[in-house]
This record gives structure tokens, sequence and C-alpha cells, in this order.
């Protein structure tokens, strides 16, 4: 079962509540991401995409990492270290593309994007340490949902820079929705995993607005 399936099947309860977020709010939707998917988008702005999203999920500990460490139910704890193990993996992917793709390009208003991103990550790290039991895993769900997507403009990159395939090791769907399912069994927990994934999305398409608004920059100088 794909992520896609369980958006696509509405007895998946919560799970493909998230699920049809991710595909509408995500990184999917956005057409910056969509841009860089293209073989024939500027180098310059798929490097610059490497490194953003370097700063931001590409440092330890990651967002599955602190909700492990904040305490979750037992229940969701195997799903988030299998996340977490991924993960690893997946930012050591990241550094390989970053030392490969070179600086960063120059962009007009650096310092401000570097703002950005460091708000970013606060909201980040905010948002997976909530008390409110079934957040951080509705959040930590809707990021490998969306991871999906993100990785397809990473194996682009990697593709172009010359560097061998590297397939992502991700939970499986199943485990997923199982996960989903152990904390949000009823409404508050719901609420609680909805309302999580729905604030990492929106730090999510906060990311990809700001790669288009550093992609502009760079042209129009």
């Amino acid at each position: 079962m794909s992520a896609e399936t369980i958006r696509a099947d509405g007895s998946r309860g919560i799970a493909g509540v998230i699920a049809a977020l991710v595909a509408a709010d995500g990184t999917a939707a956005h057409p910056h991401a969509r841009t860089l998917l293209s073989p024939a988008a500027p180098m310059r702005d798929v490097a610059d995409a490497v490194h953003i999203i370097c700063i931001l999920h590409g440092r330890y500990p990651g967002v599955h990492d602190q909700a492990l460490a904040h305490g979750q139910p037992e229940a969701v704890v195997p799903w988030l270290e299998d996340a977490a193990a991924a993960f690893v993996a997946e930012r050591e992917r990241i550094a390989a593309l970053v030392s490969a793709a070179g600086p960063l390009p120059s962009t007009p208003g650096q310092a401000e994007s570097e703002a950005a991103v460091s708000g970013q990550r606060h909201a980040l790290d905010t948002l997976v340490r909530s008390d409110r039991v079934g957040c951080a895993i509705g959040a930590a769900a809707a990021l490998v949902f969306d991871w999906a997507v993100i990785r397809d403009v990473l194996d682009g990159a990697a593709g172009r820079l010359g560097l061998d395939p590297s397939p992502a090791s991700l939970p499986d769907p199943v485990a997923t929705v199982t996960a989903l399912d152990s904390v949000a069994s009823g409404p508050a927990g719901e609420r609680a995993a909805l309302f999580g994934a729905q604030q990492l999305l929106a730090q999510q398409r906060g990311l990809w607005d700001l790669l288009e608004a550093r992609a502009s920059a760079r042209n129009a100088g």
C-alpha cells in the first residue's frame, strides 16, 4: 500500500485524511518543487534547494528523534525508531549532495533567508515536543508521506551531480497507518494528529515558498 493508495481510500480514517492533506498542501502541490523536478531546471536552483533542505532537515536531532526523546505512547515507539533510523540515511544522502553541489548559490537577502529557516526549525522543534498526544505523530507521519516527493527532488539533483542512486528506506505506509491509528483512536487524538500534520505542512510550504523567492531573486539579479 502506497501513501497515494491511503489517500484514495476513504476508509483509512485519520491516515487517509493526513495523506490527502499532504497531496493537496505538501511538496507535490508546490509549483517550485515541480519546477525543480524538470531536468531543465537551472542547476543553481537545484543546488540551492539541496542546501536549504539540508539546513532544515539535514541536522540531528530531526523530527522523529525529537519526538522519541520527548516521550510517546509505547505503541508508536517502534515506528518512530524505524523512521528515525531511516532519516539517518536521508541526512547522510543530503550531506553528500551538499558536498557535490558546492557552495550555496549567491542570493540577495541571504541573512533574511537564514532567519526564515531558523524560524522554521524552531517551529518544527516546538511541534514535535508538544504534550498533546498524537500531535508529534501526526507531524512525523506527514513528513514521512511528504518526503517521497522531496526525495524525488533530491534524486534528480543526485543524477545531475553524478551521484549513484540510493533508495530511501522510510517506514512502510501500512506501518505509518498503524502508528496513526494507535494515537488517534478518539476525537482528541485525531484532532491532535491532524493539527500536527497541518502545522508540519505549513512549514514545508514555507520551505518551498522561500526557495521559490530565492530563485526569483537570483533570476532578477
